[in-house]
């Protein structure tokens, strides 16, 4: 058996290049999206192939999987090919499928919160359980009005990249990164 570092490197990798999406979306918030589109499809291909190996992680020690992280997975990819496929649409695009993603990403971590608590303790469980409600709620408010998500979308994506960049962190040096 070899020995583990204690990171989930996929979590860290994931969080460093969410990290650096959202400071680069709030910094030049009103430049032309296509650059961004390219980079958020990228982003949310790395998340989705995150949440499917954790699905096959996660079977392969237990015998099932948790099928949420499986479907936010491929709704991740999926949201990654619109992305990389029409990126002169990228508004549009964003200001539909970002909502989405935001809330099937969300619901993928609130799923996982029981193993959060029990590998990495309280503290932890509520960093996530917070980031991810507000995660929710930007996503249900872009839903519901998607004209004030098409005008805020580069500081709503920014600051919400930013936070999801940091819980991936957390998670990744945290002993759960090193648990699958």
């Amino acid at each position: 058996m070899r020995g583990r570092s204690g990171f989930g490197w996929i979590e860290i990798i994931t969080g460093i290049l969410l990290i650096v999406l959202g400071i680069m979306i709030c910094a030049e918030p009103s430049v032309v999206m296509t650059g961004f589109v390219i980079l958020c499809g990228i982003a949310a291909l790395v998340m989705g192939i995150a949440d499917i190996i954790l699905y096959i992680r996660v079977e392969r020690h237990t015998g099932f999987g948790p099928t949420v992280s499986l479907v936010t997975g491929i709704l991740s990819v999926m949201t990654a090919v619109m992305l990389l496929v029409y990126p002169d649409s990228g508004a549009l695009v964003l200001s539909l499928l970002f909502p989405i993603w935001f809330i099937a990403h969300c619901i993928s971590r609130l799923s996982h919160l029981g193993m959060v608590r029990y590998f990495s303790g309280s503290a932890m469980y509520y960093i996530s359980l917070v980031l991810n409600i507000i995660g929710l709620i930007l996503g249900i408010m872009m839903v519901f009005h998607p004209i004030i998500a098409l005008f805020s979308i580069g500081y709503i994506v920014g600051v919400y990249l930013i936070l999801l960049g940091i819980d991936s962190i957390i998670i990744g040096a945290s002993s759960v990164g090193s648990r699958f």
